[in-house]
């Protein structure tokens, strides 16, 4: 594989302006140039053909080179329609610790009712449905054949697109799961529970349910 596609989808998936010398680092072991002025001179041709193809009238977006590195940015004669765009996304969810818990919960073991949620999780569940209904990550699904005929929940179409999943068989593990929440829990907090947050010990999700206790089920 040549180097502009490898520098091309490095300078798309950076959030900052990536340097020469961080492009040239990571090109390092798979161009197969072992003179490091050479491959430096080749990242830098590349990056030259590339910013040449993206200037070209076919394309909305552009590589520019900011504070010290490149980045991709739209054209200026795009930014009307971007900002416009961009003002008709959805604002980012964000949900406490427990209801991460609870949709985690719903997900690998959906359908499933309040009270089995409940169970699962050691704490009473029933406050965090009505956020979860109203993001629209959880519907209704029936009710239980057994005695009260509890509300049984299911994961959305809504929650596959949050997660980037095609169905609910792409979910990772339980263990793969956890490990997500345990490493971006902190950021995804409400506000009022940053500082309970910060007591709980690094990489543990507290409260959170034991995989053991959740039968998989990939009923969508």
């Amino acid at each position: 594989m040549s180097l502009k596609p490898k520098i091309e989808a490095i300078i798309y998936a950076a959030e900052t302006p990536v340097t020469l010398e961080q492009i040239v680092q990571l090109v390092k072991e798979s161009a197969g140039i072992a003179d490091g002025t050479q491959l430096r001179n080749q990242v830098m041709l590349a990056i030259e053909e590339l910013r040449a193809e993206y200037s070209a009238d076919a394309h909305g977006i552009e590589m520019r080179q900011i504070a010290g590195g490149y980045r991709m940015s739209t054209k200026p004669e795009q930014h009307d329609l971007v900002r416009s765009f961009a003002k008709s996304l959805k604002p980012p969810i964000r949900l406490s610790l427990q209801a991460l818990e609870t949709l985690a919960v719903i997900a690998y073991k959906q359908p499933v009712t309040v009270p089995e949620i409940s169970e699962i999780r050691g704490v009473d569940a029933s406050g965090v449905i009505a956020t979860l209904l109203d993001r629209k990550l959880i519907t209704t699904s029936g009710r239980k054949d057994v005695i009260g005929r509890p509300i049984l929940y299911k994961t959305t179409k809504e929650f596959l697109l949050r997660f980037g999943l095609k169905d609910v068989n792409e979910l990772p593990s339980m263990e793969e799961f956890e490990k997500l929440v345990a490493e971006s829990f902190q950021s995804d907090l409400l506000p009022g529970e940053a500082s309970q947050a910060q007591d709980a010990p690094a990489n543990v999700v507290p409260d959170r349910p034991d995989p053991s206790q959740i039968e998989t089920s990939k009923t969508a």
